[in-house]
């Protein structure tokens, strides 16, 4: 019982952390104004480091309570929701995917996930907007996918290996 309540409150905490995380990107200036919605996903930190020292379901709960949250926080309607848990839920099942695979450090499945986190969120705006043309967006957002997949994976694989008798 005290394992799995320590598990609950350690999860809570980083749920928090990658509220704040969410919080922190919000706040930094745009990465490039000729090309709108690009982030770093400093949240996906976390969602790395539960994924890969607590499992899928555990990452999947955290990811979805923090993009809920978010959602909450900042004023996002129905359909920004929509292309955050598009991108979460893709980006979660190709990652969990691929580790599973075992072909990828954590900075490749960090990056997998970068790029179908966009892919998630195209797919919902072809789907809302009917139009195929939004997809050539993907070819910008597969390099910034890529970058901020590697930074991320970089700090994740770093709190993986540091943090490793945390859990």
């Amino acid at each position: 019982m005290r394992k799995k309540t320590r598990k609950v409150a350690l999860l809570g905490v980083l749920t928090s952390v990658a509220l704040v995380l969410s919080y922190l990107e919000v706040m930094l200036p745009p990465i490039s104004t000729a090309v709108p919605g690009i982030k770093m996903g400093l949240p996906n930190i976390i969602i790395i480091f539960v994924l890969y020292k607590f499992g899928l379901k555990e990452a999947v709960t955290v990811s979805l309570i923090r993009v809920f949250i978010v959602a909450l926080i900042f004023g996002g309607n129905i359909m920004t929701l929509s292309y955050s848990v598009a991108g979460a839920v893709l980006s979660l099942a190709l990652m969990t995917l691929f580790k599973k695979i075992n072909l990828f450090s954590i900075v490749g499945v960090s990056i997998i996930g970068g790029i179908s986190h966009n892919l998630g969120q195209i797919l919902v705006a072809i789907f809302l907007f009917d139009t195929i043309q939004i997809g050539y967006y993907m070819i910008v957002l597969s390099i910034t996918g890529t970058i901020a997949g590697v930074v991320i994976g970089i700090i994740s694989s770093i709190l993986v290996k540091k943090l490793e008798k945390l859990v």
